[in-house]
């Protein structure tokens, strides 16, 4: 595979990526952290980095906006749901760990 069918490739995959989360709002980013240590936010820096490193003028606030499918505010009012105490906890754990 050539390099650019292969760029192709991985920027398709990542676009269905993101519209897969967008379509599926009620999956948490807490539930996300726990299971697969990444959520939206950690996509939307990644997406700001990217940029960066090629000199294009996105900040975070519209990464966020292109992640979530809308102003980050409006998804977090529309479908932000409160951690529960055992999820934070199992969260700090992780983090914990990570330190270590």
């Amino acid at each position: 595979m050539d390099k650019n069918t292969q760029i192709d490739l991985e920027a398709a995959a990542f676009r269905r990526l993101v519209r897969h989360l967008q379509d599926h709002p009620e999956v948490q980013n807490m539930e996300l952290m726990l299971l697969a240590d990444f959520c939206r936010n950690c996509l939307a820096k990644w997406y700001t980095t990217a940029a960066l490193e090629r000199d294009v003028d996105l900040n975070y606030e519209q990464a966020r906006e292109l992640i979530y499918g809308m102003p980050y505010e409006d998804w977090k009012n529309k479908y932000q749901q409160a951690a529960t105490p055992e999820q934070l906890a199992a969260y700090q754990l992780k983090q914990q760990a990570k330190v270590q």
